[in-house]
């Protein structure tokens, strides 16, 4: 689900438990801005290298991967049709650059800044009926904080094809993307580790070892299939299978649901786990995404509750005040996750400093939604 549309019967399917509330009071007082500069691995007992001091630019690419062992569907036929035999996944990639005066906010093709062993990586999965393009504000920050940000275009759920097939309801096709976000994942490190043609801006730039899943509505749920669902693809593979072999590390669900069609389960490598979820969220209503928290049982996750932001602004930077917490507590996340932090308390502190804007939970269950009005079910730019 996205900003355009709204869910199917694949998307209301969900089960978990609410519960008592813990929230974590404000531990210090820190200027939002300052966390929006602070650079990758800067602070003491980090596992790699720290990266420079100042903000990056951000390059842009495009690279073509195909998946050949998989199909993509006509949903506009009755029955459906194989509209392809491959899945084709355009996937945009940016990445840090030297910051220039004057240049625009992505520069295409921008030569990268060299660092040892690569980047972090957030492999990022987008809603229905958008583009990657739609979160550019979000991808783009991710990568002046020191990230490399690989989004594919998914066939049938990208704006592109529900378009192509006359809006039609793809969006069943959300049950591929996990293996679509494995298949890109392992191209683009083989990519970074060999010199390749076929995208060759990649050479060298991503640290394997570092690796985040990332997603908002259906690209959410789709991430977090990936990461702890133990039922089949449509290809009768199971999705814990799909995973064996890459380490991902960390898990970041925006608006996102659980498919309880599927057994979800805690993961023996426990990726650290960011939820984010908006109690005023018409397209996919809070209940979902605490649904989803609570079911997966490990203490080492966060819920961040966004009080009156909706479905998309708080990602597409269309509210401004929102836009700023995610964004802020996005890259703590990311920078004590895969870059070793050796305390999460700041991101409990950035998670709550603004109280009439956003508050932090974290391990046990998320909040408890029993005083919370329910909102009217309803997607388009809410």
């Amino acid at each position: 689900m996205n900003a355009t549309s709204c869910g199917r019967s694949f998307k209301r399917r969900h089960r978990g438990s609410l519960s008592r509330r813990l929230v974590f009071p404000i531990e210090a007082v820190l200027v939002l801005a300052a966390v929006l500069v602070t650079p990758v691995g800067a602070e003491t007992g980090h596992r790699s290298q720290a990266v420079p001091s100042q903000q990056f630019g951000v390059g842009i690419a495009r690279c073509t991967f195909v998946d050949h062992s998989r199909s993509v569907l006509n949903y506009s036929s009755r029955p459906f049709r194989v509209l392809s035999a491959s899945r084709t996944l355009v996937t945009e990639i940016r990445y840090p650059t030297q910051q220039n005066a004057g240049e625009p906010a992505e520069v295409h093709g921008a030569l990268p800044v060299a660092r040892s062993g690569g980047y972090p990586m957030v492999v990022f999965a987008h809603g229905y009926d958008v583009t990657p393009d739609t979160y550019a504000a979000l991808l783009d920050a991710w990568a002046r904080a020191g990230f490399v940000v690989v989004a594919p275009i998914f066939p049938d759920e990208s704006a592109f094809e529900v378009a192509a097939q006359h809006g039609a309801n793809t969006e069943d096709d959300l049950a591929n993307e996990p293996g679509d976000l494995v298949f890109v994942t392992k191209q683009v490190l083989q990519t970074s580790n060999v010199e390749s043609s076929t995208c060759p801006i990649l050479n060298g730039l991503v640290d394997p070892s570092e690796i985040a899943l990332a997603g908002h509505s259906d690209g959410a749920q789709a991430v977090g299939m990936l990461a702890y669902d133990h039922g089949l693809d449509p290809q009768g593979e199971n999705y814990a299978s799909l995973r064996t072999g890459i380490s991902y590390r960390s898990v970041i669900i925006l608006s996102g649901a659980e498919d309880i069609a599927q057994s979800y389960a805690d993961e023996a490598s426990r990726p650290d786990l960011l939820v984010v979820q908006s109690l005023a969220d018409q397209c996919n209503p809070a209940r979902f995404g605490v649904h989803l928290y609570d079911a997966i049982r490990q203490p080492n996750k966060w819920f961040l509750e966004l009080l009156t932001a909706h479905h998309l602004p708080p990602f597409d930077g269309a509210d401004a005040p929102a836009f700023g917490v995610a964004t802020a507590v996005t890259i703590r996340f990311l920078q004590w996750s895969l870059q070793g932090d050796v305390s999460p308390n700041n991101l409990v502190v950035v998670g709550n400093e603004r109280p009439a804007i956003a508050r932090m939970f974290v391990g046990a269950n998320g909040p408890s939604l029993k005083h919370v009005a329910p909102v009217r079910e309803s997607c388009g730019r809410n």
